[in-house]
C-alpha cells in the first residue's frame, strides 16, 4: 500500500484543523490592523492638529494588537526628545517619566540610535541589557516592566519628529509584520503633525494679518496722534508672542524713554511709564540697538552681564 494510505485519518484532521486556526488568526489580526489603520485614519481627519487624540489613538490601537505591552510618543526638538502620550501605565508612572529626555541621549541608547539615523530598534529583553549598564535610561523602563522592546522612527523628509516606543511585559521579541504596523502608525503620527505644524502656521499668519490690519486702522484713525498707535502695536506684539509683558521705547539720539507698556498688573506698567529717561547700559542690548543692530535677543535676562550690573532705574 502507498505509505499515505497508511497515515491516521485523524491525525490529517488535526493537522487542518491546526492549518485552519492558524489561517484564521492571520486573517482575524489582518483584520484587526486595517480596522486599527482606517480609525487612526479618520482621526487624523477629523480632528485636524489635535495631535493629542491622534497620539492616544495611535497607542491604545499598538498596544492593543502587540499586547501584553504598553507605550509611549516622542517628540524631538533637534537637542532632546520629550515624551508626550503614554498607554498602559499608571499615572504615577507616567509622573515618573515625564521629565523630558537628557539632551543628546548616550550611545548605545534607543534614543541616541534613532537620532543618529536608524528607523527601528529593537531589544530582545531590557532586563538583559539593563543588566549590562551601558544604557542607564533602559533601567527605567525595566522598573515599569518593560521586557522586549521596539521603538520606531517618526521622520518626515529624513527630518526626525519623534518615535514610538512600545514595550512588551514579557520577553517576545516583535516580529516583521508587527514592526511593519508600528511603522504604518508612525506614518499616521507623522501626518498628522505635519498638519498640525500647517493649521499653525496658518493660523499665526492670519493672526498676524489681522493685527496688522487693525494698527493700520488705528493708524489711520488717530492722524497725528502717535500714543494709541504704540499701544496697539506692543498689545498684538505681546498677545502673538505669548509675552508677559513688553515696553516700547522712544530714543532722542541721546536718552531712552519709555513710549508704552504692557504689564498684567496695569499699576506696574504705569510705574514703568514713569521712568525718568536713560542712557543704554554699556554693552547692554539697547547699546547694542544704537549701535547698529536690528535686533537683540537674550535667553536668559538674569544671567546677562546687563542684568547683573544693572543700574536702578529712575522714577519721576
Amino acid at each position: 500500500m502507498p505509505d499515505d494510505a497508511q497515515v491516521d485519518p485523524r491525525e490529517t484532521i488535526e493537522a487542518l484543523r491546526r492549518e485552519l486556526d492558524e489561517r484564521t488568526a492571520e486573517r482575524d489580526g489582518a483584520l484587526a490592523q486595517q480596522a486599527a489603520i482606517s480609525e487612526i485614519l479618520q482621526i487624523v481627519n477629523g480632528f485636524p492638529g489635535d495631535l493629542a487624540s491622534v497620539f492616544d489613538a495611535i497607542l491604545e490601537k499598538a498596544v492593543r494588537l502587540c499586547e501584553p505591552a504598553f507605550g509611549m510618543m516622542l517628540t524631538w526638538d533637534g537637542e532632546r526628545f520629550h515624551r508626550v502620550a503614554w498607554q498602559g501605565v499608571s499615572a504615577e508612572e507616567i509622573e515618573a517619566t515625564r521629565q523630558p529626555v537628557s539632551p543628546t541621549p548616550p550611545p548605545g541608547a534607543p534614543g541616541y540610535r534613532i537620532a543618529r539615523g536608524e528607523n527601528v530598534v529593537c531589544i530582545a529583553d531590557l532586563v538583559e541589557e539593563a543588566a549590562s549598564g551601558r544604557v542607564p535610561p533602559i533601567q527605567t523602563f525595566v522598573r515599569l516592566g518593560g521586557r522586549s522592546y521596539v521603538m520606531v522612527a517618526l521622520r518626515k523628509d529624513d527630518q526626525l519628529r519623534g518615535a514610538m516606543a512600545i514595550f512588551r511585559r514579557e520577553v517576545r521579541p516583535f516580529t516583521d509584520k508587527e514592526i511593519g504596523l508600528l511603522q504604518n502608525f508612525a506614518a499616521q503620527a507623522v501626518i498628522a503633525m505635519e498638519n498640525a505644524r500647517l493649521l499653525t502656521e496658518t493660523r499665526e499668519a492670519l493672526e498676524q494679518q489681522t493685527a496688522t490690519a487693525e494698527v493700520l486702522q488705528v493708524i489711520n484713525s488717530s492722524p497725528g496722534n502717535l500714543q494709541p498707535v504704540f499701544d496697539a502695536m506692543l498689545e498684538k506684539a505681546v498677545r502673538l508672542c505669548g509675552a508677559t509683558y513688553g515696553n516700547l521705547l522712544r530714543y532722542d539720539g541721546q536718552l531712552f524713554s519709555q513710549a508704552a507698556a504692557v504689564h498684567p498688573d496695569g499699576q506696574l506698567a504705569e510705574r514703568v511709564l514713569s521712568m525718568k529717561p536713560f542712557s543704554p547700559t554699556a554693552g547692554g542690548p539697547l547699546e547694542q540697538i544704537v549701535n547698529g543692530e536690528e535686533v537683540n535677543t537674550v535667553g536668559n535676562i538674569e544671567e546677562s552681564a546687563a542684568y547683573r550690573f544693572r543700574a536702578e532705574p529712575k522714577w519721576e
